[in-house]
């Protein structure tokens, strides 16, 4: 499929599923089963196969990353400065502000979008960051809040460290992605082949991931709504989807990435926050709306600034 008629199909069934909740033709809980069946299996055994069989084509994770998590860290402390600096708030919404404006929607929408753009080799790209993004950005976010709350003066105490660390990386080894991914590259690693009617399977239930994580998506953003926040709600969105792409760009372009990996990175980063933003400020108990209402605004401008940045990279890197 074209650019075009890509963004028209995903997110024509971002559109249908929210309507399908909206006027409740589809009970919740449907939204909630489909989430699980994406997060738990489809989304892993693609990760899995994708680590198995696909060919990097010589791409340096190092550089990939790099310039991809330049981008996360000027998107974060924008959105942090912003929140605080504007709208007067404390520096436990100035994390959640951060998550908001950096946490890349890889997976639920990321996914089905790279496959339709870019095919196979671009999800492979896309996967190289999923590897390390949600450890990265969950670390990041934990060790943040830690400090801000030292700073509000509501800090818990030292034994609250070893309590939030160990909780981190029992999540870690817990979530069906980094298990998915890991599994992949020790397949690899050992150079095991893959019984065919075991690829064909693992090929079926992965396949079904895109289309099943944007209708879960969909249903889910009627779960969430847009209440109070709405400005700073923008101003969050506006840094997701416009100032971290355009700082991936920069990074890729003088680092020197790949043409096809370059446009995969700023793509990637041009993706609107997902749930989990929504889930850590939820999990910190602040700046829930915030959270909530970047991530639904920001969903629906990205039909038409995805469209705009994939046009650039493209112009740009070939």
């Amino acid at each position: 499929m074209g650019l075009i008629q890509t963004i028209i199909v995903v997110f024509g069934v971002i559109a249908i599923a929210y309507a399908a909740a909206h006027f409740k033709l589809l009970d919740e809980r449907v939204g909630d089963g489909l989430s699980d069946f994406v997060f738990v299996i489809a989304a892993p055994l693609l990760l899995f196969r994708t680590m198995v069989t696909a060919d990097f084509h010589g791409t340096a994770p190092w550089s990939l990353w790099t310039a991809y998590f330049i981008g996360v860290i000027v998107a974060w402390a924008a959105s942090d400065l912003a929140i605080k600096l504007f709208f007067g708030r404390d520096n436990r919404a100035g994390v959640v502000a951060g998550v908001s404006g950096a946490f890349s929607n890889l997976v639920f929408l990321g996914m089905p979008l790279m496959l339709g753009v870019f095919g196979q080799n671009g999800f492979a790209i896309l996967s190289l960051i999923v590897a390390v993004h949600m450890p990265v950005m969950m670390a990041a976010s934990i060790t943040l809040h830690e400090l801000a709350m030292r700073r509000d003066g509501v800090f818990k105490g030292e034994s609250h460290w070893v309590a939030v660390i160990g909780s981190f990386f029992n999540s870690l080894l817990r979530n069906p992605f980094v298990l998915g991914i890991l599994a992949g590259w020790l397949w690899r690693l050992l150079g095991l082949r893959m019984p065919d009617a075991a690829d064909a399977l693992i090929e079926t239930l992965g396949g079904v991931a895109g289309p099943v994580a944007l209708f879960a998506m969909g249903m889910g953003l009627k779960k969430f709504g847009v209440s109070g926040n709405i400005v700073a709600a923008v101003l969050m969105s506006g840094i997701k989807l416009v100032l971290m792409p355009a700082v991936v760009l920069g990074a890729a372009w003088l680092i020197g990435l790949p043409p096809f990996t370059a446009k995969i990175a700023v793509v990637a980063a041009a993706l609107p926050a997902g749930v989990n933003s929504y889930l850590i400020a939820t999990r910190f108990g602040t700046g829930q709306a915030l959270a909530s209402n970047s991530m639904v605004m920001a969903t629906a401008l990205s039909a038409l600034t995805l469209t705009f940045w994939v046009y650039v990279a493209t112009q740009i890197f070939g």
